[in-house]
């Protein structure tokens, strides 16, 4: 590329000496709004008449404009052509104040309301510079009614050639590269719209119909402003927004051939800025009123960025817009499904939109939006459009790289090694795929080089995928948003302050209390010295307090409760005193016509009569080390005439639960005795309960069980054969057992 200075190949507004017009706009009763006076032109000429401006007094005169002391409305008109001069758009902004009728020094016969609404408007060939004109139109349109004479209107007829002098000596070209930008703060735009900043920035680029509504005239246009001042050099070259018919900037559009790398307007210009988004089919309109809504129905109208006040225009916003943004309720909706997907930023969109969102509000000064509280460069106006003109370099340098690739695909001698992968895929590939199908793409596109990715590095500013970083950022934000931080904070302190108020009351409470038991403590205490003084002085004893304790009667309970104890104890040393001379049913091999006899019990011993055991046939049970199932219980007892042979504990009903076993059933229960289960009587079991007297009472009798010889012995042989024995188990048990007897001979008393 040569490095020398070219000519500017973006065409440059027609310097056509357009004088800045003055008009006044009053609200008449009757007729409505309407002209009623010029400066700067002929006398008699009507402009409004001649360049066929119907609809200019609906766009200086909003709607809703009576609702605010001032108000400010910026619109676009057409200027056909004439002679050699082509058609071009103007550009107006009207001040609309209001004051009372009743303070008119001379009120006319044709005010007939309480108040009187007017606007002074100013028509130039350019927005570039309305930023400072509007101060000056404040001033003006303020003097003007502070005379409280409207057919006095030196002061705008001065206002009027001081503009017209201004516009002689150049003021605006010599002034025209500092770039004054119009619109309304870009650091509230970012602070209000946070990410979605970026979607309506790709969605300009995209040319749909874009539809701005709001309450207050002047915000809604300075929104429309600031968005596409985003664009670099596009507020210079609006020359064809006023109408969809208008195509002056391509046709007059000369492809660059050099490069000056040194000088910013020739990069910009040689990488195809501005993107001109309002050329054939597209209008620009920040404040359009409802008489102009056949324009953006009209076929021809592919297009358009336009503001309404109107809230009838909400209920057809299906039918007038592919995007409305409500400022008044901060929202934007999507309605064609096909943008929707085309406006979803990707990982790197958000990242970078996150950085930019945090650098604003780091700086943010509620004093002073407009400037960092830092004083810095990071967050400042100039930062921040920078960053998009960064942006939208790296943006259309990714693109031609993606064109590139897609071109050579199949060349491997044109690969690029220096570029990984697709670099506009960082941008989203949806909205790659849209863009490139619209107008400004379409003229981009014809008149710049193949190989802008040579001057400007093709990658995403934030290139890469989402991380965990990205994640944590958005959750940051998402609890910013929602004010849950906030939220937490108040109740932390609510709840702080409650548990503080339950906590005092509390304090009160038991204060209260120990309070009240003291003084009842205190007054017992003067009552009792009262009555021992006065026991001591009549010499009586002292009368015993009410709740002096019960000793006799403690002594009498600690007794009975000693003899319950003792005889029941007494009751289990006699059983486990039986058991051990039955040997616990470990006795040796059977032996033909040896006499398996349980001892009585020891209530019986005492000299109560029962009947004789019979001479048992059957041998001794053999020994077992399952012993789930054996109780206190399961002994034979003699009882009446015959042996009564247990059940097993699965299929005896128990008139009551079996006692709680014990340390000394842990250690024997590894020996059970087995029984014949197929033939067994119910047999009523001891009580497990202690009995009150002394000694246990006696087992009531029941039904014998008889149990033939032959199906004992066989039991016997197969355990015998199966489970060896435990002598020295068997030995621990029975010393165990007798050293129980030994402690429980003797019943325990009081």
């Amino acid at each position: 590329m040569e490095n020398k200075e070219t000519s500017s190949t973006v065409p440059a507004p027609e310097t056509n000496g357009f004088i800045p017009l003055v008009t006044v706009v009053g609200f008449h009763h009757a007729r409505g709004p309407e002209v009623e006076t010029w400066f700067g032109v002929e006398e008699g000429a009507d402009p409004a008449i001649d360049n066929d401006w119907p609809l200019l007094p609906f766009m200086a005169l909003s709607d809703g404009a009576h609702a605010s002391s001032e108000d400010f409305s910026y619109f676009t008109l057409l200027r056909p052509a004439r002679g050699s001069l082509p058609a071009t758009s103007l550009f107006g902004i009207s001040c609309t104040r209001q004051m009372d009728a009743s303070l008119l020094i001379n009120r006319p016969a044709d005010v007939t309301r309480s108040t009187v609404q007017k606007a002074v408007v100013v028509i130039a060939d350019s927005p570039q510079f309305f930023g400072m004109l509007r101060e000056r139109l404040s001033v003006v349109t303020s003097a003007w009614f502070a005379q409280r004479e409207f057919t006095d209107t030196e002061i705008l007829r001065r206002f009027q050639e001081s503009l017209k002098e201004e516009k002689e000596r150049g003021v605006g070209l010599a002034e025209e590269d500092r770039e004054e930008y119009l619109g309304m703060s870009l650091r509230e735009l970012v602070r209000e719209f946070r990410w979605q900043t970026l979607v309506l920035f790709k969605c300009c680029l995209l040319q749909p119909k874009m539809l701005f509504f709001g309450s207050r005239c002047e915000r809604l246009c300075m929104m429309q402003f600031s968005l596409i001042s985003l664009i670099p050099g596009l507020i210079r070259n609006l020359q064809d927004c006023a109408d969809p018919d208008l195509d002056s900037y391509e046709k007059q559009l000369v492809k660059p051939t050099s490069l000056k790398t040194s000088d910013r307007s020739s990069l910009l210009c040689y990488m195809g800025l501005p993107l001109q988004i309002f050329g054939k089919g597209s209008l620009f309109g920040p404040y359009t009123p409802l008489q102009q809504l056949d324009i953006l129905a009209d076929y021809g109208t592919k297009s358009y960025i336009v503001g309404s006040t109107n809230s009838l225009l909400l209920q057809q916003k299906d039918r007038y817009s592919d995007i409305l943004i409500n400022l008044d309720e901060m929202t934007i909706n999507i309605t064609s499904s096909s943008l929707r997907a085309a406006l979803t930023l990707s990982a790197a969109d958000r990242r970078w939109m996150d950085f930019l969102t945090q650098s604003v509000n780091d700086t943010w000064d509620e004093k002073n939006p407009g400037r960092p509280k830092t004083m810095g460069y990071v967050g400042s106006e100039e930062f921040i459009r920078l960053q998009f003109e960064e942006y939208l370099l790296s943006l259309i340098s990714s693109v031609k790289c993606h064109n590139y690739l897609n071109h050579h695909a199949h060349n491997p001698r044109a690969m690029l090694p220096q570029v990984e992968g697709d670099p506009s895929s960082d941008f989203g590939n949806d909205w790659i795929e849209a863009w490139s199908r619209t107008e400004n793409y379409r003229i981009w596109e014809r008149n710049t080089d193949s190989h802008l990715f040579d001057i400007v590095e093709p990658k995403h500013p934030c290139a890469g995928g989402l991380t965990i970083d990205d994640v944590q950022r958005r959750i940051a934000e998402q609890v910013k948003e929602f004010h849950l931080d906030e939220r937490f904070a108040v109740g932390k302190e609510v709840l702080g302050r409650n548990l503080q108020a339950g906590k005092e009351k509390a304090s009160t409470v038991f204060n209260k209390l120990y309070a009240d038991m003291e003084a009842l403590k205190e007054s017992q205490r003067r009552k009792h010295e009262e009555a021992k003084r006065e026991a001591e002085k009549n010499g009586t004893p002292m009368a015993s307090p009410a709740f002096a304790p019960d000793l006799n009667g403690a002594k009498q309970t600690v007794q009975s409760v000693g003899s319950k104890a003792g005889a029941y104890i007494g009751s289990w040393g006699t059983w486990m005193g039986e058991k051990r001379k039955t040997g616990w049913g470990r006795a040796a091999a059977p032996q033909k016509g040896k006499e398996n006899t349980p001892s009585p019990p020891r209530s019986a011993r005492n000299g109560k009569s029962t009947e004789s055991a019979r001479q048992s046939s059957m041998d001794d049970r053999p020994k077992t080390t399952e012993s789930y199932q054996e109780s206190i219980f399961d002994a034979d007892v003699k009882v009446g005439n015959g042996i009564v042979k247990e059940a097993a504990k699965t299929d005896v009903t128990h008139s009551h639960p079996p006692p709680h076993p014990s340390k000394f059933h842990e250690e024997i229960n590894d020996v059970i005795i087995p029984r014949d289960v197929t033939k067994v009587a119910p047999v009523e079991m001891p009580k497990a309960t202690p009995a009150p007297a002394p000694a246990p009472a006696p087992a009531a009798p029941a039904a014998p069980v008889i149990v033939p010889d032959a199906a004992v012995a066989e039991e016997s042989r197969k355990w015998e054969e199966t489970i060896p024995k435990k002598t020295d188990h068997a030995e621990r048990t029975s010393a165990v057992a007798e050293a129980v007897e030994d402690a429980t001979t003797t019943p325990i008393s009081p």
